[in-house]
């Protein structure tokens, strides 16, 4: 992964940002889980090590969008999404994406959510606790 020079003309909605990924500085652990609450959400532990908190979860809306707080290979703590679903009445998490191809999904789905959860991840780079990077390969 490396840093893009200027991610500041970076819409959501354009394929670049699918490529995008919001690395912590830090990792979420049981006394810092609550630094990053969204909305009224916060995040819950669901595996060791692997955090999620809803981005968009609304009733009559088979759609939703949860926040994947994790280490990856390199080591570093990263923010993915991951699209929820029922399967045979159980809810259930898909395959992990990047952070930029989560938003953009949420934004086809809702553009106002997406901008605030995009608002939210700009707040945590402007307290140093996270930087957006671009990925290198898929």
């Amino acid at each position: 992964m490396n840093t893009p020079k200027n991610i500041n003309h970076i819409e959501l909605g354009n394929p670049i940002f699918n490529r995008m990924i919001f690395v912590l500085r830090r990792p979420v652990t049981k006394k810092n889980h609550l630094d990053y609450r969204f909305m009224n959400e916060k995040l819950e532990e669901i595996a060791p090590d692997i955090w999620a908190m809803p981005a968009y979860m609304k009733a009559k809306d088979s759609y939703s969008l949860f926040f994947i707080v994790t280490k990856i290979e390199s080591g570093q703590t990263v923010v993915a999404f991951s699209e929820g679903h029922f399967e045979n009445g159980d809810f259930r998490l898909g395959r992990p994406m990047v952070t930029g191809r989560g938003l953009n999904h949420l934004h086809q789905h809702d553009p106002q959510r997406a901008l605030h959860v995009a608002h939210f991840l700009n707040l945590i780079s402007k307290a140093a606790e996270g930087d957006w990077r671009m990925v290198t390969s898929d």
